[in-house]
């Protein structure tokens, strides 16, 4: 919604935006709106602000339809069978998703095998060999373009060396060449020792999950920061709500990762254990533990990565008060659902 907010008399002791000096900075992305006095709520004020966001969910688990009433205006698969790509590529309604397609890795490596891995979620790759290209494309390349004729819109590659087998770093690169020269951003997973400095070397452009499983050195961290690379939290699932040596690495790593300039994307790996079918309060909170203030948090969760633009049309609403403390923001934040932006006027 483009209203921009005008000069006006002080505010009733009601007024959700009449905080005091002390109270949390939500930043520019939230706005004190009402609601159209037509419709089911008239009059009921709030906050708007840009649709929501999960950028690490499995639909092929958690059921295609699963988050359709949920506040969540957009998600990421980050792996499926290319039939199921294929089948929501022009579907219509919410969350729009955006799909990486299937695991790319290597033969014997990540996901393979896994219990929780249907057939068709990953694709084994050869290796490549030589640097430079042939008259005929080679396996990453395949792989890459199929992906992108099924619907994807993201590159996955699975470099888990604690499991099995990952690509050298020719193959890697060609995948990552492979994608960039199409305009798709390449995602990894990574988890083992080496694995981040691996895609990081490689360009790869975000991380499906927070490194968890070793404790990466600053320098690292400064050079993904410095190639833009992205990282989708998912911290909620390296413990599930308790301390363990994997939440403790994954928190370090973020909060380092965060001060030294590097943009976080909220993601859950929905899926993955049990959470809940839409925002995750433990989620957000754990990246407020990570040292993400409210805009950043905000920031991270409204992101519409891998798209440019979020969507048209509609927006996140928020009732009653904002949260004066950080900690209360998560819990708010779950209150919230989706309306027209027509529906929302601002104060």
């Amino acid at each position: 919604m483009s209203h921009a907010a005008e000069p006006r008399t002080p505010a009733s002791p009601r007024d959700p935006w009449d905080e005091p000096a002390d109270g949390l900075d939500l930043g520019p992305l939230a706005v004190a709106v009402r609601r159209s006095l037509n419709g089911d709520h008239p009059g009921e004020t709030g906050t708007m602000l840009p649709p929501l966001v999960d950028h690490h969910v499995h639909l092929m688990i958690v059921g295609e339809g699963a988050l359709a009433d949920s506040a969540l205006a957009g998600v990421v698969d980050l792996g499926a069978p290319l039939h199921l790509v294929a089948a929501r590529r022009h579907a219509d309604g919410l969350p729009r998703a955006d799909f990486a397609g299937t695991f790319l890795t290597a033969p014997g490596g990540y996901p393979v095998g896994r219990p929780w891995a249907p057939d068709g979620c990953a694709r084994e790759l050869e290796p490549e060999h030589g640097n430079g290209r042939s008259a005929l494309p080679g396996a990453a390349e395949t792989a890459v373009s199929e992906q992108q004729a099924f619907g994807a819109s993201v590159i996955k590659v699975a470099l888990n060396a604690d499991v099995g087998p990952v690509f050298d770093r020719a193959t890697l690169d060609a995948i990552v060449r492979a994608a960039h020269e199409r305009g798709l951003p390449v995602v990894a997973h990574v988890e083992g020792d080496g694995m981040t400095r691996l895609a990081v070397e490689a360009g790869v452009d975000a991380l499906a999950h927070t490194p968890f499983t070793e404790l990466l050195d600053d320098v690292l961290i400064a050079r993904a920061v410095a190639i833009g690379q992205r990282w989708i939290s998912t911290l909620f699932v390296t413990g599930y709500g308790t301390i363990t040596p994997d939440s403790e690495r994954a928190l370090d790593n973020l909060r380092r990762f965060r001060e030294a300039g590097g943009r976080v994307l909220y993601g859950t790996d929905l899926g993955n254990g049990d959470q809940p079918l839409g925002v995750n309060p433990a989620e957000l909170g754990l990246l407020a533990a990570a040292g993400l203030g409210a805009p950043d948090l905000l920031a991270s969760i409204t992101d519409p990565w891998p798209r440019r633009e979020r969507a048209e049309g509609i927006a996140t609403f928020v009732p009653g008060v904002p949260p004066s403390a950080i900690d209360d923001l998560p819990a708010w934040l779950a209150a919230a659902y989706i309306v027209p932006t027509e529906d929302l006027e601002a104060l």
